[in-house]
C-alpha cells in the first residue's frame, strides 16, 4: 500500500467517524430533550399530588357508613 492509497484510507474513515459522531450528537441531543419533558411531567404530577393530597379523602368523622348497614 503507497501513501496516496493510505491518505486515502485515513481520510476515508476520519470522514465516516465524523459523520458517525454527529448522529451520535443527535441521538443524545434527542434523548435529552425527552428527559427533559419526562422531569417536567414528573414535576407537574408531584406539584398536582401535594396540592391535592387528601382533598379526595373524607375525614373519618364524615364518612358515609357502607350501605349495607
Amino acid at each position: 500500500m503507497d501513501l496516496n492509497e493510505r491518505m486515502i484510507e485515513l481520510e476515508t474513515k476520519s470522514s465516516y467517524q465524523e459523520h458517525l459522531i454527529q448522529e451520535l450528537n443527535e441521538v443524545i441531543i434527542s434523548q435529552q430533550k425527552q428527559i427533559d419533558a419526562l422531569e417536567a411531567s414528573i414535576q407537574r404530577m408531584s406539584d398536582y399530588l401535594k396540592n391535592n393530597q387528601g382533598s379526595q379523602l373524607a375525614r373519618p368523622d364524615e364518612e358515609v357508613p357502607p350501605p349495607h348497614y
